[in-house]
């Protein structure tokens, strides 16, 4: 299938043949008949994306920042490493889609197959919607009306926000599609409503609308033309949608503003705000959040858990239905909205002309019967009679950033991928036309089944882990899977009867610590005495909301994360835990923690402390080991350099930043394509996650936990 994307890196806009996604639990498949162009935001990461490489920076300096920070704890090299793949991900182009229901995900009891639906999908021939994201439309609006249902609702919302009341006076500062729709939403509510723009087009359409509209260009002081249509009171609300850098917008609204006014931000605008504009009228000011309650709540949007009614009564799905309601009783006429109807395949007609203004809404127009396959075949390249053929299930930033150009590197020979596959179809497809990948895909089924794949290497989100690794030793395949192996322990019982069932294949999981040159150097120099050893993540911050966090996604930090160095510890000690104890900062009986301290008893006597911090600062090292041993000491800064004391002939090794990754993959293609003894014991991966489990465990009962 088609989809539009943009490309950060250089500014193209580009219509990339992708595989089409399948339906998910809790969602709909939708073939797309129109999706509205929003030409502001799509605008403004179309301009991103032109702009060089120091006006980005101008542009975010946030982000700056964050990156002088990256460069102090991991080099420079790296960072830029980072900072150019990221730029390099290709973004999908809109959020304003209408289209036929062609599948229904699991746990969908309202919605059918062969419903015209409206949701924020991107402009693609064929898109995969979570349920809250979709409604239904009225028999007796068109598609082309219908697609203006998302965009419409962020005007929506931000009148929610504002609260007006049937004869207020409400300016609109920026009358471009969404502030038209603010402008009309508002005169539906009994407002006086005043606007501001500097396109004559825009400005007749407000005036049709009834809407007293002015340029400030041609004369019009914005603040004094508000005052005397007030009397000098001055209005009672301020919606701004415009989008300009300059910090002017905030504090025209301000002035222009009653006493005890209000001031909603839907646009984008410089906010260096002026105290004394404010105190004086003590004004208040919120900023609108896209379509409603419900935006960017992972627990709403993805998994389907729906706001109670009586308790917030517009959610983004009901402010959705709202505005479909408005077009099917006549109130709300986006008719006179539309600039242009263009063809999928003529995109360029509205990219092209993207700055130059004069359009409002331009809709794009969707073939009867795209292509619905789920593989797409990128390089033509021969498999036949090799070995070490590779599919990776998984397309996300390990994969991107560490995996592919790992297995793509000069040191590793004979990493043959023959596939990628991504839920999206978007991200796989763009690292196989740039890393020379036959195929990518949405069905990883294909890789499961082709003959000529022998290890599958699994990156996706942890909560997969386990339940891919099955169905690829099922398959008869050899499996990397990135850590963590498992993050229930039913998971784990149920891999060690999988284990057992599939003798003749390897398994190994992404412990990739222990084949860093510094670790193999350490236990060159350690030998098997018993020694104390004490590792130091400063892992940094990750928001409450993110996936990593959700217990039954990401398994928690200590799951996911920690267990790298419950490998190490293990490898360099050369013994199995036997014990664990945890403690944590916070509350003690969870389960979720990312500031803990973990003890590791060992059967040989050795001793194991992991201190697992996420309240550090950036700029410091990220990973730091020590180990004691026969009055011997070695001390690993950030996997950069290695110092000893009281060992003969060594004091110091010093490399770039390798934490293994390249060695593991080298040593583990190897393997596949001539055989040999598994790269990491099968007895100590089932160990190294019976500990992480144990730690969980023990913070849960405030003791230690014993491992059989």
């Amino acid at each position: 299938m088609k989809q539009l994307i943009q490309n950060l890196q250089n500014g193209q806009t580009i219509l990339e043949e992708v595989p089409a996604p399948q339906v998910k639990r809790g969602a709909v498949l939708i073939q797309t008949r129109r999706s509205l162009v929003s030409l502001g935001t799509e605008r403004m990461l179309v301009e991103f994306g032109k702009a060089n490489l120091i006006e980005k920076a101008r542009q975010q300096p946030e982000r700056v920042k964050m990156v002088l920070d990256k460069i102090k704890s991991d080099g420079l090299m790296p960072t830029l490493e980072a900072v150019f793949n990221k730029l390099g991900q290709p973004l999908p182009l809109g959020y304003c889609n209408v289209g036929q229901v062609i599948a229904v995900g699991e746990g969908v009891t309202d919605i059918r197959i062969g419903d015209r639906v409206a949701s924020n999908g991107p402009h693609a021939e064929i898109v995969c919607v979570p349920r809250n994201l979709v409604t239904k439309i009225p028999d007796n609006i068109s598609d082309d009306e219908a697609a203006f249902t998302v965009i419409g609702s962020i005007g929506l919302q931000g009148v929610r926000l504002l609260n007006p009341t049937l004869g207020e006076t409400v300016v609109v500062i920026g009358l471009g599609l969404i502030g038209l729709l603010t402008a009309e939403l508002l005169r539906l509510n009994g407002c006086r409503v005043i606007g501001f723009d500097f396109d004559e087009n825009k400005l007749r359409i407000a005036r049709e609308k009834g809407i007293l509209a002015a340029n400030p260009a041609a004369g019009t002081d914005p603040v004094k033309w508000v005052e005397s249509l007030t009397n000098g009171v001055g209005a009672d609300g301020v919606v701004i949608t415009a989008s300009a850098k300059t910090d002017e917008i905030i504090s025209q609204a301000a002035r222009m503003s009653r006493k005890r006014g209000r001031i909603i931000l839907v646009g984008v605008i410089g906010l260096n705000l002026s105290r004394a504009e404010f105190y004086e009228k003590e004004l208040s000011f919120q900023v609108s959040c896209s379509y409603g309650p419900g935006r960017y709540d992972d627990d709403y949007e993805q998994k389907g858990v729906d706001y109670p009614l009586p308790f917030v009564r517009w959610t983004e799905n009901r402010n959705f239905q709202t505005i479909l309601q408005l077009m099917e009783s006549g109130l709300l006429d986006v008719k006179p909205f539309i600039t242009e109807q263009i063809a999928l395949e003529e995109y360029q007609k509205i990219y092209d002309d993207m700055g130059k203004g004069g359009a409002i809404a331009s809709l794009l127009v969707y073939p009867e019967k795209p292509s619905a396959e789920r593989t797409v075949r990128h390089h033509d390249i021969s498999f036949a009679g090799r070995k070490g053929v590779l599919g990776i299930i998984g397309a996300g930033n390990f994969t991107k950033m560490t995996l592919i150009p790992a297995l793509k590197g000069r040191a590793i020979q004979g990493a043959n991928i023959k596939y990628i596959a991504s839920a999206n179809g978007l991200s796989g497809t763009a690292l196989a036309q740039k890393h020379g990948i036959a195929h990518s895909t949405t069905d990883y089924h294909e890789i499961l089944k082709d003959n000529d794949v022998d290890l599958v290497m699994i990156t996706t989100r942890h909560n997969q882990h386990a339940r891919l690794t099955m169905e690829a030793l099922k398959a008869g395949k050899h499996v990397f899977v990135e850590k963590p192996l498992a993050i229930f322990e039913e998971e784990l019982s149920q891999l060690l009867e999988s284990f057992q069932r599939a003798e003749r294949l390897s398994v190994t999981v992404g412990f990739n610590r222990r084949f860093s040159p510094h670790a193999l150097k350490m236990k060159s120099l350690l030998g098997d005495a018993p020694m104390n050893v004490t590792a130091t993540m400063n892992a940094g911050f990750i928001p409450a909301n993110s996936w990593v966090h959700d217990r039954a996604v990401g398994g928690g930090r200590i799951l996911g994360e920690a267990c790298h160095f419950i490998d190490l510890i293990t490898y360099l000690t050369g013994s199995r835990v036997t014990a664990v104890c945890m403690n944590a900062m916070g509350p003690q009986a969870t389960e979720i923690t990312d500031n803990a301290s973990i003890m590791l008893r060992y059967e040989n006597g050795s001793t194991g402390v992991i201190n697992y911090f996420s309240n550090g600062h950036k700029s410091y090292s990220k990973e730091r080991v020590e180990v004691y041993s026969q009055e011997r000491t070695l001390i690993l800064d950030n996997f950069r350099t290695l110092e000893g004391y009281g060992f003969k002939g060594f004091s110091r090794l010093k490399t770039s930043q390798d934490k293994g990754h390249k060695t593991q993959f080298q040593e583990l293609i190897k393997r596949i394509q001539t055989g040999g003894a598994p790269l990491i014991p099968l007895d100590e991966i089932i160990n190294t996650t019976q500990a992480a489990f144990a730690a969980i465990r023990s913070l849960k009962e405030g003791a230690w936990v014993l491992l059989t």
